[in-house]
This record gives structure tokens, sequence and C-alpha cells, in this order.
């Protein structure tokens, strides 16, 4: 039986917290960082607060072995006294969409073997891949996953105002979303990449260019230059 901790009221606590309510294995309780004052002991205590809170919160905790959640954030950020580690699941978590675990990438470390295996052991309790990576690894996959994640659902975010503006249902263009995400399993992006930018098509730019506002515009054309770059 591994006892956990979780301190932190955000998508990532609640769904680690019903995840491993459903394993029989694990006994979890949920805290508040608000409230600190009695924290009980646990074989690991998880912090799924916010960056910026990870010292503050850290530096308030006894318990034998603590790590925290984020991407970008060092091991060392940590400010408990005792074993710490990270816990972080590669995966973006909204409050009413439920994770299948099964799928995520767990990205974790630790000072001592043994509190990785341990951490390993709760990653599989939940889930199937789990990888040793160190801090800066972390970060660098942190970076290309708002490249892949963050900055990619802006883009959706634009090509829905265009529709909107232009009287055309975003969903008209959920075929090509899907085939794009599709190709890249078996296709490297580069080769993936197609569109005007790739074919150099100057006139075609120039017409979607005229389409488009003026911050719009700005991201087209940095977009074009950087496939452009990217061939050349």
């Amino acid at each position: 039986m591994i006892s956990i901790v979780i301190i932190g009221n955000g998508n990532v606590a609640k769904h680690l917290v019903n995840a491993f309510l459903k394993v029989d294995t694990i006994t979890v309780t949920q805290i508040n960082s608000r409230k600190l004052e009695d924290i009980p002991k646990a074989d690991i205590t998880i912090l799924a607060v916010s960056d910026d809170a990870i010292a503050a919160v850290s530096a308030k905790i006894r318990n034998s072995f603590v790590v925290h959640t984020s991407g970008s954030f060092s091991m060392d950020d940590l400010k408990n006294t005792t074993n710490k580690g990270v816990f972080y699941m590669l995966q973006t978590f909204s409050k009413d969409k439920e994770v299948d675990f099964s799928k995520v990438p767990f990205c974790l470390e630790a000072q001592h073997k043994e509190d990785y295996l341990l951490l390993e052991k709760l990653a599989k309790s939940i889930g199937k891949n789990s990888y040793a990576i160190n801090s800066e690894q972390r970060k660098a996959i942190h970076v290309a996953a708002v490249f892949v994640n963050n900055f990619t659902n802006h883009l959706y975010k634009i090509g829905n105002d265009i529709c909107i503006e232009n009287k055309l249902p975003f969903e008209i263009l959920q075929p090509l979303i899907d085939e794009t995400a599709q190709k890249i399993k078996t296709l490297s992006p580069k080769k993936a990449q197609t569109g005007p930018a790739v074919r150099n098509d100057k006139k075609t730019i120039k017409n979607h260019l005229d389409l488009l506002n003026n911050e719009q515009q700005k991201i087209y054309t940095i977009l074009t230059k950087s496939i452009r770059d990217s061939i050349e």
C-alpha cells in the first residue's frame, strides 16, 4: 500500500485524486494548499500547485518525500529539507474533460533510486508509460509541449474567429484537424508539412493576407517565413 497526500485543488489535483481513488493499493488524501498546518504523514507528498507557489508551499512540508508536478520548474525548486522528486504528466488537463491516464506519459525524477522506483510504481498504478527525465530535459519537453498544444490551440482559436467572421461553421475544419494529427504518427512533421508556404505560392499568400486583420497578418507572416526557412 502506497500512501499519498496531494496538495492543491486545481485540475491536475482533481484528476489525480479521482484516478488514485480507483486503485486498491493506493490511499490518497487531498489538502488545500492554503491549509498546511496539519499535513498527514505519507510515502509521497505531491504538490499539484501553481509553479510560483512550489517554493513557498514545499518549504512548509516535513514529510519524507515531496514531489511537484511542474514541467518547467527544476526539482531543486522544491525547498523542503527532505527527499525531493518530480511527478510530471505530459498532458493537458481541463476541468470537465476526463483524462485517460493509460495514454499519459509520466516524466519522473528523484534524488535517490529507491524514491524513483516508488514514483515509477505510483505511475504504473494508473498509467502505462513512464520515463526517467531530468530537470533540463523536462524544461525542453515542456517548451515543445507549449508549441504542439497551447500554440496550436490558439491557432484553432484564430481559425474559429475567421470562420465566425465569414459565417462558416468551425466543424467544417474538424476532418482536416484530425487528419493532420493522424499524419504525424507516421510522417515526421517536416515531411507532413503542406500548404502555400511550402509551395511558395505568393499569390495565394497575398490573397490570404488581404483577408486577415492586422494581428492575424503578423502571425500568418511569421509562420509562413518560419516554414519557408525550414525547407530552404
